[in-house]
């Protein structure tokens, strides 16, 4: 797990004329996925003059202003008044969060080696991975794909130095205590170990992303697709 390092986290920076990058750690860990998660949710409830746009990555929030009435100065002083307000490591994940049960055909070529670069048998492999519950940490890259963790220190294992061709759409993959779940066939250095058949991206909806930023997931074992993934509100 990713650590904090007091006095140097948070860290504010520009991003181009119009932007700034809110930092709570150089790497992945729960408490700064936790923080940039909870500090998005209250940037937007603040309403800061300006502001036009917010997203978040792993461990970070990103916002867009107004360049022509508002400065990088302004906001700063904004973000960083935000910031002093509590501990945003130790804050609560926004609310609306959903957990999703998502049918899941363990198997395929990657997931015996995978297993063993876990240090595990394929069977352990998957009722570990079945069982555990994750975190939708951020979606990027491509349209709805999530990445979720974090999984246990054995699944801290590289993604591979060859691309596989192509994983197909809803194809489940694992690396560097990560699962991430395709929207659409690709290639990838990824290890694929299932196969869902879950829509994440459905262009046609109000809501095309299905999975946000804060939802929970379990990829549960089945003998064959078909069932629909089910959702359930988090409280």
């Amino acid at each position: 797990m990713g650590e904090t390092q007091p006095g140097k986290w948070p860290v504010i920076r520009e991003a181009g004329f119009d932007g700034l990058l809110v930092s709570f750690g150089e790497r992945l860990g729960e408490p700064a996925n936790r923080a940039a998660l909870a500090f998005r949710v209250a940037v937007e409830a603040a309403r800061i003059g300006g502001v036009s746009e917010t997203s978040t990555s792993l461990v970070s929030v990103y916002l867009r202003f107004d360049p022509l009435n508002h400065d990088h100065p302004a906001m700063r002083a904004e973000l960083e008044a935000l910031l002093s307000e509590r501990d945003w490591y130790a804050a609560c994940l926004p609310e609306g969060r959903r957990l999703w049960r998502i049918p899941t055909v363990y198997g395929g070529d990657q997931l015996a080696q995978t297993a063993r670069a876990a240090g595990m048998s394929a069977d352990e492999a998957v009722k570990q991975l079945s069982a555990t519950q994750v975190r939708v940490q951020t979606i990027g890259f491509m349209p709805g794909m999530p990445y979720l963790g974090e999984l246990p220190e054995a699944w801290d294992i590289p993604r591979q130095t060859e691309l596989t061709a192509e994983v197909p759409k809803g194809g489940l993959c694992v690396a560097i205590r990560q699962l991430v779940l395709f929207p659409v066939a690709t290639p990838t250095g990824w290890r694929q170990i299932g196969q869902t058949d879950f829509e994440l991206f459905r262009p046609e909806s109000a809501e095309p992303f299905v999975l946000r930023a804060g939802d929970e997931a379990v990829f549960e074992a089945v003998d064959e697709l078909g069932a629909a993934a089910t959702c359930e509100e988090i409280t």
